[in-house]
């Protein structure tokens, strides 16, 4: 996979409101509050919603998404989401 250097150069992948599913199991980092470190946060397949978008470095998008399932707002990049159809 080849990694945009700007992805900000396009518009966003989602916008506030959208409905996506991760694509991959998410672990804390050591970020996310009151998990333990490696913990997952996320289950791939899981849905949730946009809440806001924002940047990271002046060169990415990143995607707060509210889950549904495990109640919690996770930074993603579009790359680990997909819209959900409707």
């Amino acid at each position: 996979m080849t990694e945009e250097v700007f992805e900000l150069w396009d518009p966003a992948a989602f916008e506030r409101g959208d409905e996506v599913i991760s694509l991959k199991d998410v672990r804390n980092d050591g970020t996310y509050p009151g998990a333990k470190m490696g913990e997952i946060l996320i289950r791939k397949g899981e849905a949730g919603y946009v809440h806001n978008v924002g940047t990271y470095l002046n060169r990415f998008y990143i995607y707060a998404v509210e889950f549904i399932d495990s109640g919690r707002l996770v930074g993603m990049r579009a790359h680990e989401l997909e819209g959900k159809a409707s």
